[in-house]
């Protein structure tokens, strides 16, 4: 099977995981069917913007490869995603918190869908000598990133969901979710290859830092009084 075949599949196989988590742990809150379809097309543009739009940044904004490459990412995929769902529920007047309905889905999605960049040989590590050392096309022994954050999003659904079985930290389970990975993306930016950006930082380890700011602030300018 081709990397990219394998990794195609992996993809719809996470898109399949997702619907289906979405069913078997349903949000509390119900919104009408057009709030949520307003809200899940808000979720998914964001997205697909957020994951170019590093690239965009990179080879300019008139320069429509940037768009269509295959270049993407998930952590500002995470964050266009997260602010158009924010802004389209303050257009709407949608004032119930609608993220636990989407922290479990997302996890087990984005767990089973980062071995699809591990058999596309993408998102790999820096060398490394240790056993589970991978050789992803190069000739060089890396940290199987993919198969690192793979392993953490899954933990975290395991979380997830004893949460929700506790009904513990309603309303802020997704929160904690992304405030998590930033932190997880934050530590292992370290080894993986990008560039430095800024003050010895990449521009993801700046990305996270910005997202788990933000979601920290939203979550206490919400918590109850």
């Amino acid at each position: 099977m081709s990397p990219r075949l394998a990794y195609a599949g992996f993809m719809l196989l996470a898109a399949a995981i997702f619907l289906l988590a979405r069913r078997c742990f349903p949000p509390r809150e119900r919104l009408p069917r057009g709030e949520r379809f307003a809200l899940a097309g808000a979720g998914f543009v964001g997205g697909v913007i957020g994951a170019k739009l590093p690239f965009a940044i990179r080879d300019g904004f008139a320069d429509e490869s940037a768009w269509l490459a295959d270049g993407k990412t998930i952590v500002t995929a995470l964050i266009g995603a997260y602010v158009a769902v924010e802004v389209v529920k303050r257009f709407l007047r949608i004032r119930v918190s609608t993220g636990d309905g989407y922290a479990i889905p997302l996890a087990l999605a984005l767990g089973v869908g980062r071995w699809g960049c591990f058999f596309n040989g993408c998102c790999y590590g820096t060398e490394c000598g240790l056993p589970w050392g991978t050789d992803f096309g190069d000739g060089i022994t890396r940290h199987p990133t993919q198969a690192y954050e793979s392993i953490f999003h899954i933990a975290m659904a395991g979380i997830l969901i004893g949460l929700a079985g506790f009904d513990r930290l309603r309303g802020h389970r997704l929160q904690l979710y992304l405030i998590a990975y930033s932190i997880y993306r934050f530590a292992t930016e370290f080894i993986r290859p990008e560039p430095l950006a800024f003050a010895g930082l990449t521009f993801y380890q700046w990305a996270c830092m910005s997202l788990a700011i933000g979601l920290a602030v939203q979550w206490m300018v919400r918590r109850p009084k």
